[in-house]
């Protein structure tokens, strides 16, 4: 790592209870050992609007990653690991940051998604605005969308194929933390579905206001992709290697053309 001018960053899962902060620890500490200062982890690894059927589940789900993450800050401090939590379609941004600044730890902050929270409704570049000053490492995309009978459908992108301004994006999040962590992904697959028309997409999201919803689908329709948005269902294995590995090619073109300074 050293050689090559690269870094390692671990992925750890929050501890769930007293009985499972060991196991956390330990984590915690291999990772420590392999040189990881920063470690990615998330509250939930669905979507909200997919897995809740009442706005009680959320609350249940939401009590306990308080609980997990009120166990997990001691442990990540006593190391000196910054543990990063994804915006993984759970959080919408003054939920995430309620609890981050009630957490109020050094050690605590974002795993900064860029695209992810366009499925919550929420303008993606306010997104980096609020969560930049707590990013401590990102997960770098473009997003393409198109409008749908239920919602719209959301999809990952080469860089600069999609409607996010990266330079915009990248330049917010250096201004905060010149020494933030540009890591792409660039998820090959079918879009994914929003169905922000259908009535249990609200069952945990019935305080929005109607104007955000709006909002939302007058971006979707502003910004509708060009084209179809890419699918790679019906490609045999080797050619879906062979679809990101071009992605990934392109992105990282966009990035050395014009995200590096």
């Amino acid at each position: 790592i050293d050689r090559h001018g690269m870094y390692v960053e671990g992925t750890i899962s929050l501890p769930k209870d007293d009985s499972d902060v060991a196991r956390f620890e330990a984590d915690i500490a291999s990772s420590k050992q392999a040189g990881a200062t920063v470690l990615r982890t998330v509250c939930m690894s669905g979507r909200r609007y997919e897995i809740f059927e009442s706005a009680d589940q959320f609350q249940r789900f939401a009590d306990q990653s308080w609980k997990s993450l009120t166990l997990a800050e001691p442990i990540a401090t006593k190391h000196r690991i910054k543990l990063a939590v994804e915006n993984h379609k759970d959080w919408r941004i003054d939920e995430m940051l309620g609890w981050l600044k009630r957490l109020s730890s050094e050690f605590v902050g974002v795993c900064l998604d860029t695209g992810n929270s366009v499925a919550l409704l929420e303008e993606p570049h306010a997104v980096v605005e609020a969560f930049a000053p707590w990013t401590f490492t990102t997960h770098l995309k473009d997003m393409a969308v198109t409008e749908s009978d239920d919602g719209f459908l959301l999809s990952e992108v080469p860089l600069g194929d999609g409607f996010l301004d990266l330079k915009r994006i990248v330049a917010t999040l250096r201004k905060a933390n010149p020494n933030v962590r540009l890591n792409l992904e660039m998820i090959t697959r079918d879009p994914l579905r929003v169905p922000c028309l259908l009535p249990k997409y609200w069952a945990t999201l019935g305080d929005i206001p109607a104007r955000e919803l709006a909002d939302a689908m007058t971006r979707i329709r502003r910004h509708k992709h060009p084209t179809a948005l890419p699918m790679i269902t019906g490609l045999s294995h080797a050619e879906q290697l062979r679809v990101e590995a071009d992605n990934i090619a392109k992105c990282l073109k966009f990035a050395s053309d014009h995200l590096v300074s």
